[in-house]
Order: structure tokens, then sequence, then C-alpha cells
């Protein structure tokens, strides 16, 4: 299925394809996610070797579960083994028992977040075993601590599951940080849902990306509006049984690959699946 997700991807003319992020299923993840959920650095991996485009990543990489020497390593190799291909998402994650399970505190998730991150990007800065191009940081989370964190760390801020109301106001808020910090505003690459409709959704509470064609092109073109470089599309309604039967999903890729030019200039546009198949 994983190779089908990718071939399907590809020969859409997607840019991106990425995967989530889970070692320990534990109940709280399992819920959501149940086993088997591939671990993403092995999964891109070969993803890689089989196809030949595409950039891979991840949306988004939970920072402090892993050594961030360790992390960096992964992704320098990854990225240098794929041919530069790799984008690095990150988050502070959110499972409280899968946090327990790692030995990690996830009270200090984000400061563990902010200090890994810094150590990563220090690894790469070295001539050695750990150097690596320009892999791009995308910073995920919502919160006011997570668009301090995209601007002072980040390429890219990367907001998951969002309205446009609620964007259009975070935007204003990245801006004013970026000003507050004297650091240039990071690149706007949001992850939005992708389920079409037979009828419009109206109200405020509406996902971007969600409602009928109308609405989901309109909310594209917004987003570009907004200047977003990059838009992730995630298909997924939440029922796990939908990752073995993904026709649904690929016909919903396929409308948009058919209505969007995915090599215009305004932008570049592109899907995510999770990687439990």
């Amino acid at each position: 299925m994983l190779r089908q997700w990718a071939q399907t991807v590809e020969g859409l003319g997607f840019h991106l394809l990425m995967l989530s992020d889970h070692v320990a299923v534990t109940p709280d993840v399992a819920e959501q996610y149940p086993a088997p959920f591939y671990e993403p650095f092995t999964t891109l991996a070969w993803l890689a070797g089989i196809t030949h485009r595409v950039r891979i990543g991840t949306t988004v990489l939970i920072v402090p579960y892993r050594h961030p020497l360790l992390v960096a390593r992964m992704a320098a190799n990854l990225d240098r083994l794929s041919g530069g291909r790799l984008v690095l998402g990150t988050g502070v994650g959110w499972a409280r028992q899968e946090f327990a399970a790692l030995g990690v505190p996830f009270e200090r998730r984000g400061a563990l977040t902010d200090e890994y991150l810094l150590a990563i990007r220090a690894a790469w800065e070295d001539e050695g075993d750990y150097g690596a191009g320009h892999i791009p940081f995308w910073i995920g989370g919502s919160s006011d601590a997570a668009l301090r964190r995209a601007v002072r760390l980040g390429d890219a801020w990367h907001p998951l599951g969002v309205t446009l109301p609620w964007l259009r106001e975070a935007v204003g808020r990245l801006g004013e940080i970026a000003r507050e910090q004297g650091r240039p505003v990071p690149a706007l690459a949001p992850r939005i849902a992708l389920r079409f409709t037979d009828e419009p959704i109206y109200g405020d509470e509406r996902l971007a990306g969600e409602g009928s064609a109308d609405q989901i092109f309109d909310d594209l073109r917004e987003l570009r509006a907004l200047g977003a470089a990059t838009v992730l599309l995630d298909p997924f309604s939440g029922d796990p049984e939908e990752t073995r039967h993904p026709q649904r999903a690929w016909r919903a890729l396929a409308t948009v690959a058919d209505r969007w030019n995915l090599n215009d200039d305004g932008g570049t546009w592109t899907t995510t699946t999770k990687e439990r198949q």
C-alpha cells in the first residue's frame, strides 16, 4: 500500500510525500493510529528508493522522542542518499502515554524541542559525518510558543488542520513576532484537510480543505494569497480502516491534480499520508 501511495502521488505530479511519527503505539496513539505503524526514517528511506522526483518528509517528527545527534545523523544521511529530497517537519508531540513509555517528561516537551532543534542544526553545520546540506526545518504547532519557535528556528511554519479565519489572524501574529525578534517571517506551509463533500459546508469552524470542490479550490487560492508556497493535503478522515482502502483519497488527489496546475509559479502543492498501513 505504501508503494502504491508513493507511485500515485509522484505519478499525479505532486511534489512532496510526508509521514507522521510515533515510536510507541500506546493506547492513546492506537486509538487514532493502530499498529502496525511504521517508523518514519526507515520508511522514508525505503520510499526514497522507490521514487525518483518527489520530496519526502515528516509531518511531524516528534523532536523530544530521540536524541538530537541521532536525528541529525539519520536526517543528514537520508537527505544525502535521497539526493537532497528531505524536508524535516517537527513538533513537540501530544501523546502523554507515549512520552511516558519513552521516559521523556511530557511537561518539558517544548523546552526539549527548542534545545534539540538547536543541537541538530549545530551538528549539521559540522564538516564531519553529521554535515548536511540545507534540510528545511518546518515547525509545527499553533500556540504562541510554536509561532515564536518557527520564527527563531524554522524555515517554515507548518500549522496542522486549521480554519481560514484562524489562520488569517495567526499569520498576522507570526509577522508581529518576527518584527519583535528582528527576524524574517518564516515561510507558510500549512497542512490542511482534503475532504470533498457533495454540499458546501458553512460556518467559521469549517476546516480549510473541507467542503465542496468550489470551497476547496477557493481555500487553495486564499492560502496562496496568504503567502503559502507549499500546501500539504491530508485526505485522512480519521478512520484507520481507510488506510487499507485509499481509493477515495486517491480520487480526491486526482481531482486536485486535474484542476490545479501543480507546476504553477504561485506555489508548490503537495500531499501526505500516514505510514500506518
